[in-house]
């Protein structure tokens, strides 16, 4: 596995400030070296900050977003129009990009109640989504960076403890969420290990304790975050107070 990069930053504000300057360069060198580029978002509070200080730094000018494709990493199984969506909460970033280029065919959203009966319907249509985005015989596209925040419990995604499923590919629904609201759409462990790199983005606390225990051992199944990495760089880019029992 590859080994951990660990940066720590400051306070939440220079954390989400150091991903926003970081996920920039990242789409610029994807987008130049392969044409275009697959990332995927994560909500949050953390996550939130990060794309919105996308939105105010200067240099997002410098990135053609007609050639990018936003992905999530899950998405509450709510009504569309519900504040609790994360794609509603991102939306001072692509509305700023809209001017730039961003094509919103490329902003991949996960269904909603206002789609489908069950979130079982609303993974099985995102799964078909990555499948046509990916190279042939592909389950989903090689996602330049994929970025998750971490629960307290150590959960990824909405992948909580005894939640995780790597030996699928694709997203699939959760129920009885731990975190409400209880319904929601994940992508899988083993889908989000297929990233050329995966960020683990962190502030707060109240989750050094879990970012302790996913440091020493790899356990899935109990910890969750323990188990992310990417294929080529595995990033934990958190705050101090994150950090403080590592």
């Amino acid at each position: 596995m590859i080994a951990r990069q660990i940066t720590i930053h400051d306070d939440v504000s220079a954390t989400a400030q150091a991903i926003a300057a970081r996920l920039i360069t990242s789409i610029t060198d994807a987008v130049t070296a392969r044409g275009v580029a697959h990332i995927v978002v994560t909500g949050g509070t953390l996550g939130i900050a990060a794309l919105a200080a996308v939105a105010q730094n200067p240099a997002k000018a410098s990135v053609n977003w007609s050639q990018v494709h936003f992905w999530w990493g899950d998405e509450r199984f709510v009504a569309a129009d519900s504040p609790d969506r994360n794609v509603l909460q991102a939306e001072e970033l692509f509305a700023a990009l809209d001017q730039l280029g961003l094509d919103r065919a490329t902003v991949h959203a996960m269904g909603s109640t206002d789609e489908f009966e069950t979130a079982e319907e609303a993974a099985v249509a995102y799964t078909a989504l990555l499948a046509a985005e990916a190279s042939e015989g592909a389950a989903s596209p090689v996602f330049d960076v994929l970025m998750l925040g971490m629960g307290p419990d150590s959960h990824v995604a909405s992948l909580f403890p005894n939640h995780t499923r790597s030996e699928e590919l694709g997203a699939i629904a959760v129920h009885n969420s731990p975190k409400p609201p209880p319904h929601r759409v994940s992508l899988t462990m083993g889908t989000i290990n297929t990233a050329r790199e995966v960020w683990l983005i962190v502030a707060g606390a109240d989750k050094a304790p879990a970012l302790a225990a996913a440091s020493h051992e790899i356990n899935e199944v109990a910890v969750p975050a323990s188990a992310v990495h990417g294929t080529e760089a595995t990033r934990w880019i958190v705050d101090r107070a994150a950090s403080t029992l590592l």
